[in-house]
């Protein structure tokens, strides 16, 4: 309805525009172009009004409702675009250094949706007894509780788009690629991050500084959470077909990057639901001997320093 009274007004404006006599030559001044300013600079030089180069009453009225017209629809378009983006009283319980949990976080920081987090003792679990559900992520959104990452992802995305506009839409490209990160990509992982003594330690040392351990937990988790996951390892490498650890992260950061097909991301000019899907469970390794290891020998380190500033700053809502 706003829009339709802004064009008939714009309509009206343009019929009875007349300019009186024969206009002279005046320059082109392009300004931002949803100001009022800017369709002023369009038409006149600087220190030049409208009387002066004898346009009429009905001409400025004529600027003047085009102005009008496009700053409304300049707003309507930023409403449109973030008012799907609206959740209320959004948890995460979750594990810092989760991938699946990660994936969930990028998503939320991407689209700028607060939310609180609940880390859960990996132990007790105590925060997440109340579910049936006894794994993380957990995603309540206003009481509704979401598990599963990629159906919490799903789930979030058809309610921001429940208009069924076309950004709804996912490209089997895209399909082809989410089910990628949760069948292959994820399994690299864990060997790479404990594929020695001295890794497993530096990444269960990340993992206790960050998760919900008293002191004794923390020093607990971090000798014996080590050596577990390294014989753990062990076994996924095998369970995988992995023979070289770092060969099959390189290989799967490589495989991304051709993906790409030397576009800025998988979705053309933005990040897309695999981007934030592959960038989730890559970040919490950046810093880890393995993450490095990956940005220095592969390509795919452009692509992931686009995605830092995209996705931006944490939408974390801190006590």
């Amino acid at each position: 309805m706003q829009r339709a009274i802004s064009l008939a007004a714009l309509r009206r404006a343009t019929t009875a525009a007349t300019v009186s006599q024969p206009q002279p030559h005046y320059s082109l001044r392009q300004s931002s172009p949803f100001s009022s300013s800017a369709y002023r600079g369009w038409a006149l030089g600087s220190g030049q009004s409208a009387n002066s180069l004898g346009f009429g009453a009905k001409t400025t009225m004529f600027f003047s409702v085009v102005a009008a017209a496009a700053t409304t629809l300049g707003h309507e378009a930023v409403a449109k675009e973030q008012q799907f983006r609206k959740f209320n009283d959004v948890v995460l319980y979750q594990y810092e250094a989760c991938p699946f949990c990660n994936k969930v976080k990028a998503f939320l920081d991407y689209y700028k949706i607060p939310y609180k987090v609940v880390e859960v003792h990996p132990f007790s679990k105590k925060e997440i007894k109340w579910s049936e559900y006894k794994k993380v992520p957990i995603l309540t959104v206003e009481g509704e509780p979401l598990v599963n990452s990629s159906d919490i992802i799903t789930s979030l995305f058809e309610k921001m788009h429940s208009d069924k506009s076309s950004g709804a839409v996912r490209s089997s490209e895209e399909e082809k690629w989410l089910g990628w990160v949760d069948d292959h990509l994820v399994h690299v992982l864990s060997p790479n991050i404990y594929r020695t003594t001295s890794e497993a330690l530096e990444s269960f040392d990340y993992i206790t500084t960050h998760g919900n351990f008293g002191y004794m937990d923390r020093v607990v988790a971090k000798y014996a959470g080590a050596t577990a996951m390294y014989f753990v390892s062990k076994k996924l490498k095998k369970k995988y077909n992995i023979t070289d650890e770092r060969g099959a992260l390189y290989q799967a950061a490589e495989t991304w990057v051709d993906a790409l097909k030397d576009r800025p991301f998988l979705g053309g000019s933005k990040p897309n639901l695999a981007d934030l899907a592959v960038f989730g469970v890559l970040r919490p390794i950046r810093y880890l001997r393995s993450g490095k290891d990956m940005i220095e020998n592969t390509r795919i380190g452009d692509w992931y320093s686009r995605m830092e500033k995209m996705v931006g700053e944490s939408c974390r809502i801190t006590a």
